[in-house]
């Protein structure tokens, strides 16, 4: 029997002490968006460090400006072994409306899916059941082997769900205990429920903020409207121009460093044989958006885009 096979076996045997783990960590009502559940996050920190303390690992909770976050380290085999970081988050979104919950949103239900049983409640699959999968090959490993193949950096924070507020003073003045070889990250997605996805980069984001005033006070549209400019219509003149009619986006040096693809990984991306049409009608849409030299997917995952997420002009 290999290693994997090993693994894999006690994972099958612990199955069920595995999901009541989890289970207890989903009856915490994390909301770190809910002033009134800031216990309920503590709480969720301290449960997990208890858990990864269990497992061999030296963890702690360490305080932020809002919800703690857990950090834990494993020292692994030793000698020149790679070092992961594994970053996850323990807070979950507010449950409204309540109403459309089919069972109640922090008492777990195993129901019957499309695709088998699943797990139905309240960050099952953002993110407390993604990061219970690695914590789980951690025991699975452990328990097998007796420790780990390489040494692991855990972090997982309690502001995700809203925007992560004090993770980059922390990461900036932690730094150093952070440094690792590589960050594994399981907040992603997968194809479909049956073809798993890795996530190798994501795009990020940038916010500008643009202002534009066109005169120097407020003007009655009533009495000014025929002559002086609107604000407004300026504006949108602006942001229509802002695509050319290839759907490239017209500021100057936006694609300045955006590398092409490997034509393997297009080649990959292509068998998936992605329909952009119904993707877009089950949004209600019909029309894509994007460069029109650009494949379906590539458009979706790798090109830059600019997005307009609100505007108010002045003037």
């Amino acid at each position: 029997m290999s290693d994997v096979d090993a693994l894999l076996g006690r994972i099958d045997r612990d199955l069920e002490a595995a999901r009541e783990r989890l289970f207890a960590w989903l009856r915490i009502p994390s909301i770190s968006a809910e002033p009134a559940h800031a216990n309920d996050c503590r709480q969720a920190a301290g449960w997990l460090r208890d858990e990864l303390a269990g497992l061999g690992f030296n963890a702690s909770v360490r305080e932020t400006a809002a919800h703690p976050l857990v950090l834990a380290h494993h020292p692994g085999p030793g000698g020149e072994a790679p070092h992961l970081l594994f970053y996850g988050h323990y807070d979950v979104q507010p449950v409204d409306p309540l109403a459309l919950w089919t069972s109640p949103p922090f008492e777990p239900a195993l129901t019957e899916g499309p695709h088998g049983k699943r797990i139905v409640a309240r960050g099952a699959v953002d993110d407390k059941g993604q990061t219970m999968l690695w914590l789980e090959a951690f025991r699975a490993y452990i328990a097998e082997t007796g420790g780990l193949p390489v040494r692991v950096t855990v972090l997982v924070e309690g502001e995700e769900e809203v925007g992560s507020p004090s993770l980059p003073a922390f990461l900036a003045a932690n730094r150093d205990e952070l440094r690792a070889d590589a960050v594994v990250i399981s907040d992603t997605g997968m194809w479909d429920v049956a073809t798993p996805a890795i996530t190798t980069r994501l795009r990020g984001s940038t916010y500008v903020e643009v202002g534009l005033q066109v005169a120097a006070r407020d003007l009655h549209s009533g009495l000014f409207g025929g002559s002086a400019q609107n604000a407004a219509n300026v504006l949108a003149r602006i942001l229509g121009e802002l695509h050319d009619e290839q759907g490239r986006i017209q500021v100057p040096g936006f694609y300045d460093g955006v590398r092409p693809l490997p034509p393997e990984l297009l080649a990959s991306w292509d068998k998936l044989q992605f329909d952009e049409a119904a993707f877009l009608g089950r949004m209600g849409l019909r029309t894509p958006a994007g460069e029109k030299d650009r494949s379906s997917l590539e458009r979706l995952w790798a090109r830059p885009t600019a997005d307009i997420t609100g505007i108010a002009p002045r003037g």
